[in-house]
């Protein structure tokens, strides 16, 4: 695999990964009130936690994108 291969592959990892992120934000707030309904009765949990465990979910993924996708695919673009 040459180092343009990879820079390519992480490019299209951050994409897929970032369309994730917002599709999966779109989801929470378009439809808050039947998934947290669901999440309640799968995890136990009060619905008043929920947006709080979906706050912590969604910047969890944003800060792993960053750090594993769009840092080494920026790091790689500037190498070459």
């Amino acid at each position: 695999m040459t180092l343009q291969d990879f820079t390519g592959f992480l490019g299209w990892c951050s994409a897929i990964n970032a369309g994730l992120l917002i599709l999966s934000t779109l989801l929470l707030l378009i439809f808050a009130g039947r998934i947290k309904k669901l999440h309640a009765a799968l995890f136990k949990l009060e619905t008043s936690e929920l947006p709080i465990t979906y706050f912590r979910y969604l910047a969890l993924y944003k800060v792993l994108i960053i750090v594993f996708n769009i840092v080494p695919y920026a790091a790689l673009k500037i190498m070459a």
